[in-house]
């Protein structure tokens, strides 16, 4: 399967598989970084010395019998509108989608792994599951780690353990991060103080697409913050411990707005569907709104007919280069507000 193959499928293969949690908890995902013994991090790089991390990294893939059959992508080779694909399924950071440097993406088939290579440290391996399995996304990370260490000198100490560009990951290297879909936590105004809360127990949260970006369709990632000092399975499990009390308040927060206002919960739901079901024209921002109070409405069992699924399915395909892969042409902003909502109007139309 070629790297056009996989983008011309409407959604992420690993997105349609389920987990445990899925109402609340869209995903799970295990960030590694790593960086090659004698060669300066790529922010300092030259370009021969990026090229050889390009180079050396492309034949430990090739090499491997773990890793036969994933794609190694030289980010050069991609178009910007392929770049922004990639980007809008989460295998690439912005950072690593713009252009520039010797860059590339390693794939797996399902796009449940990728590999940066030269983002912000030499490697950024990255493993998503869908619902809440970060045990299951760090032990597929682990062995594509093991894969790649055996021909690849990882730069490492034994007293700070794995030497990374940033300070904030030296040590484990890990990164594990949760997406959490929270609408009756952020209706009912408890979201700030919630974050505020994680914050204490060494957590972070950020918008959909990482740092620095919106919680568009009242959708967060919770992360860890500390990876000295721990073993990377108790990371994982102290956000899973944290988080699975925010899963629990978030559903509590649920049924108290059905106690408190059932009526209102089923109007905000079936104005939301409505809207979708019959719009010419809608934003992104808006859309997510409405996809999330649907995605409600499915899980409280207002609105029947719709798989759960869709939410994390039109959270990418309504994105502006999806939209444009969809029609083969560059759009602009008003075409794609009105492509996304006939696209919209298409798949939640399909009730099983």
């Amino acid at each position: 399967m070629s790297l056009r193959d996989i983008l011309s499928r409407p959604v992420s293969q690993w997105m349609k598989g389920q987990g445990p949690d899925r109402d609340v908890a869209l995903g799970s995902r295990i960030r590694l970084a790593r960086n090659l013994r004698g060669l300066p991090f790529p922010a300092v790089a030259d370009e021969h010395q990026a090229a050889e991390v390009v180079r050396q990294v492309r034949e430990a893939v090739s090499q491997s019998p773990e890793l036969r059959g994933m794609l190694f992508v030289p980010m050069e080779s991609l178009s910007p509108l392929e770049r922004q694909l990639l980007l809008e399924r989460h295998l690439i950071s912005p950072d690593h989608a713009r252009e520039g440097g010797r860059k590339a993406v390693v794939l797996r088939e399902d796009e449940a792994v990728s590999v940066m290579v030269n983002e912000e440290d030499h490697l950024r391996i990255q493993a998503l599951m869908p619902g809440l399995q970060l045990a299951a996304a760090w032990e597929l990370a682990d062995k594509v780690d093991d894969a790649l260490e055996q021909y690849l000198p990882y730069a490492f100490s034994e007293q700070r353990g794995y030497l990374t560009a940033c300070p904030t990951n030296v040590g484990t290297g890990l990164r594990a991060s949760l997406m959490l879909h929270l609408p009756a936590l952020v209706s009912t105004g408890q979201i700030n103080r919630i974050i505020q809360a994680v914050g204490r127990f060494g957590l972070v949260v950020r918008g959909l697409y990482g740092e620095g970006t919106q919680a568009l369709g009242n959708i967060f990632q919770f992360s860890n913050q500390v990876t000295l000092g721990h073993t990377e399975s108790d990371i994982i499990q102290h956000l899973i411990n944290v988080t699975r009390q925010v899963i629990d308040q978030e559903r509590e927060a649920r049924q108290m707005l059905l106690r408190r206002d059932k009526m209102a919960l089923e109007d905000r739901v079936a104005r939301a569907y409505g809207t979708l079901a019959h719009a010419r024209v809608v934003s992104s921002q808006e859309a997510l709104q409405l996809l999330s109070d649907v995605r409600l409405g499915i899980d409280l069992g207002i609105l029947d007919g719709l798989k759960p699924e869709i939410l994390q399915e039109l959270l990418v395909a309504i994105r502006p280069a999806h939209l444009q892969m969809r029609t083969g042409r560059e759009l602009s902003p008003a075409e794609r507000d009105v492509l996304r909502a006939a696209l919209i109007r298409e798949r939640i139309a399909v009730r099983s």
